[in-house]
């Protein structure tokens, strides 16, 4: 029989149970106890991963428009925003993921047809956990739920090749993600799971063509409004409970048939998640290693380049190489720079890095790189495909302008999960992109409260992060 509850209908196990039903009684029974000492410490990195994003896009000017924005609207403040001040749960959701988001330097997750940035879900997380009062551990149990949802829906569920973005799956994530830290019971989640999966589907366009603002905010919109649902649910408004196999629900409209058991699930998934080493699209990340490395060990720089030959798996080849989403040799703005393999390389072999600063609008419109960008190939391989995503394999030609020709190939980088980093990585990437945000004092404290964050408050936590 149907039980009722803070007017919200759910069915006992031994009933019948819709999907999102299942993924809510598994969303309200994930504990911290059920997360390895591994995975703990790799959500940690993540998290200081993450704000270490956060900071580093601070003065950028779509946060600059967010916050103006904020401070124009107002807001009940009661969550803490990235830099200092406070506003309502659902705005802190949307700022402080769009500063999580906006350097494209946040981790990744590779499936077989889909991408996507488990981070993405952190700031919505982390405002409902800190509404509630949540303690570090409620957190951090909440954020592994957002991973593992988000992870396996991409695996089990890609969209992209129906034209939908990697957002549409993170719709059920951060609902997931944020029912748990708002404390709520199954029935609960399973509502805001509705609400959120059936209003949340997002076009591929975002991500197609020419790039916009909108690459980097349109996850921070979906946490915004994942986070609204879990609190409408929390009040007892309802969705649809069939949202995945009901007619014309998402199984029919958006993903196809697919099939996934949440009770045989665990909360280990982060493990496979990957950190960036370079600020760049996560499939560049192989190339721009083995073209600096090439450069190193022979000895060779980037104005001596003639051309550069990139042999890839052919995600890489149709998001960022030039295939399917657009032409990538011509390059404007930011969000075109680091969506083309062919800018992100050019630019790698003529500074020797790739970080915030080679995304400068002065340093695009330089003829230097705009020259050496047209000049590099971008060329799909089978075998390499075939070995996606279990390895991220490239090769590398720089012909020289003496015609000297030299080869590299790799088949992953420095922050993947064969190779992940460990906290003395993640603690540089953090001071190499807050520093300007923030004092070193300030840094240090963040660094050491993320590192024992299963003993402190969330409130406690983030109120270093003003």
């Amino acid at each position: 029989m149907a039980r009722q509850g803070s007017g919200l209908a759910f069915r006992d196990e031994g009933e019948h149970q819709t999907l999102s039903e299942r993924l809510g009684r598994f969303s309200e029974l994930a504990r911290w106890e059920d997360l390895s000492s591994g995975a703990r410490q790799e959500l940690k990195i993540r998290t200081l991963d993450s704000l270490g994003c956060a900071f580093g896009a601070l003065t950028s000017m779509p946060a600059r428009m967010l916050r103006q924005e904020i401070d124009a609207f107002g807001g009940t403040p009661l969550c803490t925003l990235f830099g200092g001040g406070k506003t309502s749960p659902d705005r802190a959701a949307f700022y402080n993921g769009a500063l999580v988001r906006y350097l494209d330097f946040n981790d990744s997750y590779l499936a077989k047809g889909e991408t996507c940035h488990p981070s993405d879900n952190l700031g919505a997380v982390l405002a409902a956990a800190e509404y509630r009062g949540a303690t570090g551990k409620e957190f951090l149990t909440a954020l592994a739920l957002s991973y593992q949802v988000h992870c396996r829906l991409s695996d089990a569920a890609p969209v992209r090749q129906r034209g939908f973005d990697h957002t549409t799956q993170g719709a059920f994530a951060v609902a997931a993600g944020c029912g748990k830290a708002l404390g709520l019971d199954a029935s609960h989640i399973a509502h805001a799971l509705g609400i959120s999966g059936a209003s949340n589907i997002a076009l591929r366009v975002t991500r197609t063509g020419a790039l916009s603002h909108w690459k980097g905010l349109a996850y921070p919109n979906t946490a915004f409004n994942g986070l609204r649902a879990a609190f409408l649910a929390m009040r007892g408004i309802t969705g649809p409970l069939e949202v995945f196999e009901g007619t014309k629900g998402w199984m029919q409209a958006v993903s196809g048939a697919f099939d996934l058991d949440w009770s045989l699930e665990d909360l280990e998934r982060v493990l496979r998640t990957i950190v960036k080493k370079y600020n760049a699209e996560i499939h560049s990340q192989s190339a721009i290693e083995g073209l600096l490395e090439l450069m190193k060990e022979e000895g060779f720089l980037g104005e001596e380049i003639d051309r550069i030959r990139v042999d890839i798996f052919d995600v890489a080849h149709l998001i960022i190489g030039g295939g399917a989403e657009g032409d990538k040799t011509s390059v404007q703005t930011k969000e075109d720079a680091d969506h083309s393999l062919p800018y992100i390389l050019a630019v790698a072999a003529l500074d020797g890095k790739v970080m915030p600063a080679q995304y400068a609008e002065a340093r695009i419109g330089r003829d230097d790189v705009q020259s050496l960008l047209r000049r590099v190939t971008v060329v799909p391989d089978p075998e390499y495909t075939e070995r996606f995503p279990g390895e991220h394999a490239c090769r590398i030609t720089v012909t020289l302008k003496n015609g000297m020709e030299m080869r590299k190939e790799k088949r992953d980088y420095e922050g993947f999960h064969t190779r992940p980093v460990g906290w003395e990585r993640a603690e540089e990437k953090f001071h190499a992109l807050s520093r300007e945000a923030l004092p070193p004092g300030r840094r240090d404290a963040i660094v050491k409260a993320v590192k024992q964050l299963e003993h402190l408050t969330v409130r406690e936590f983030t109120s270093l992060l003003c």
